[in-house]
């Protein structure tokens, strides 16, 4: 089994950053060549991924996170990262890792006008 703990999230005002981390544990010797995502959720609001990043290091990202916000990972350390700059209010959800079909609990991400 794999699990996949995030952390990171908060509250922060219009135009700040925050970076969140997910840090992958359990039987995880193939993480270098898995695809690792970030997913959000805003209330009342299906989920929806915001990026995306291959064991080789190829990154996608969601139109509306595109040059914002950076996917990044460190195959020593298990660790995957979103890097959130310019946050706008609807930024604001909770923020999931997934991977490895498995998701983390999630870390919620609050951004005040």
């Amino acid at each position: 089994q794999v699990q996949l703990v995030e952390s990171g999230g908060g509250l922060v005002q219009a135009g700040g950053s925050l970076s969140l981390s997910c840090v992958a544990s359990g039987r995880i010797s193939l993480f270098s060549i898995n695809t690792m995502r970030w997913h959000r959720q805003a209330a009342g609001k299906q989920r929806e991924v915001v990026a995306a990043i291959t064991g080789g290091g190829n990154t996608n990202y969601a139109d509306s996170v595109k040059g914002r916000f950076t996917i990044s990972r460190d195959n020593n350390r298990n660790t995957v990262y979103l890097q959130m700059h310019n946050l706008k209010p609807e930024d604001t959800a909770v923020y999931y890792c997934n991977g490895f079909a498995v998701w983390g609990q999630g870390t919620q991400v609050t951004v005040s006008s």
